[in-house]
């Protein structure tokens, strides 16, 4: 069986490696569980592995808001002490307070 374990915790605030964005862990999957034309639609040679946690953040960039769904080996924790700026913040999370956000009701 097939164990893995999440670096990165719900309400933590994480950065992408390569592209320019941050989020909010809002949940987690231990393996990838997204559709086969999303996976596909990543380019070969950068394509993820599957059998690694894939997180849904709530990701902003200087221009926009999404929500934005990244395997582990692309994530990085930002330790840059900033609050993000997602409008559905406030319906997910508490407070921003030591670089991550409290959860403000079980999710899943």
């Amino acid at each position: 069986m097939l164990q893995t374990r999440a670096k990165y915790n719900i309400g933590q605030v994480v950065r992408h490696r390569r592209h320019p964005f941050r989020g909010v862990v809002f949940d987690v999957d231990p393996t990838f569980s997204n559709s086969e034309e999303w996976y596909d639609s990543i380019p070969e040679d950068s394509r993820p592995k599957r059998e690694q946690p894939f997180y849904h953040l709530l990701a902003e960039t200087d221009e926009s808001y999404y929500v934005a769904y990244v395997s582990e080996q692309n994530l990085m924790a930002d330790y840059s002490g900033e609050p993000v700026d997602h409008p559905d913040l406030q319906g997910m999370f508490g407070p921003f307070e030591d670089g991550a956000y409290s959860r403000q009701a079980q999710l899943n």
